[in-house]
């Protein structure tokens, strides 16, 4: 099943990939997917169906065993299932790390990580502490060191399922606001299904494993989008499509 943009317009493209592990695992079987600049994509499935090996895949953290995933940009952001702070370094330094370890200069390391801790609401704390940070700030911290280097490819892995509903619903939200400001293309992985059809353009939904595409759902409701759109009976049956799906996936 192939979903997405035109190949000549993708930030990541994935073509028949798969994926097995040395333990003779099968991960990930089959796999057609782009995801172009302006489009936000969530993947769902069940635990063990690879969808966070899509992500390390297309960030360059692991290769794939069989098909052909090509990123067309250098200036990928990731955000992880934790927030992975150092904790001895402050709000203002954890956002500057990424921008340090790629040479960017001082000052303008320094001036990005102010304007992206504006950006995702954490003004007045640069000089926290991780340990003195919630955990939904903890995640914008993270959040903000990614956009530190102006990504044009956000990949995201479960970065709000450890939150309590009400910081998760606050921080989908802000990121919804991030995407429509910056417009960077977005591959997201959650097992929330109102999550993924809340953040999307288009949901993605994968069988167990070994991960394959088994339909692909597309959210029609405009950016930026009214958090009150979650209480409707059209966002009440997109979340039922895709939970349905999830269910003959598993019959």
């Amino acid at each position: 099943m192939t979903t997405g943009t035109l190949e000549s317009t993708a930030l990541v493209d994935f073509r028949g990939v798969g994926m097995t592990y040395a333990s003779g695992t099968t991960a990930l079987e089959d796999v057609d997917l782009t995801v172009g600049r302006g489009e936000f994509v969530t993947v769902v499935g069940p635990s063990g169906c690879g969808k966070s090996t899509l992500l390390r895949i297309a960030a360059g953290l692991e290769h794939q065993t069989a098909g052909e995933c090509e990123t067309r940009t250098s200036r990928v952001g990731f955000v992880f299932q934790d927030a992975t702070l150092l904790p001895w370094r402050t709000v203002q330094s954890n956002v500057e790390l990424l921008a340090e370890l790629n040479g960017l200069p001082a000052a303008e390391r320094r001036a990005a990580a102010r304007e992206a801790i504006e950006l995702v609401g954490l003004t007045g704390f640069e000089s926290s502490l991780p340990r003195q940070l919630s955990g939904g700030m903890r995640m914008r911290t993270s959040l903000a060191r990614s956009l530190t280097l102006d990504p044009d490819l956000f990949l995201f892995d479960e970065p709000f399922g450890a939150l309590d509903e009400i910081t998760r619903q606050r921080l989908n939200d802000e990121l919804l606001r991030l995407f429509a400001e910056r417009g960077f293309g977005g591959l997201f992985i959650t097992h929330s299904v109102a999550e993924a059809v809340y953040l999307s353009t288009r949901v993605v939904v994968m069988s167990g494993r070994p991960g394959r595409i088994v339909d692909v759902v597309d959210v029609p409701f405009d950016m930026p989008r009214d958090p009150d759109i979650r209480y409707t009976p059209e966002f009440g049956a997109l979340v039922g499509r895709v939970s349905h799906a999830l269910k003959e996936a598993h019959a």
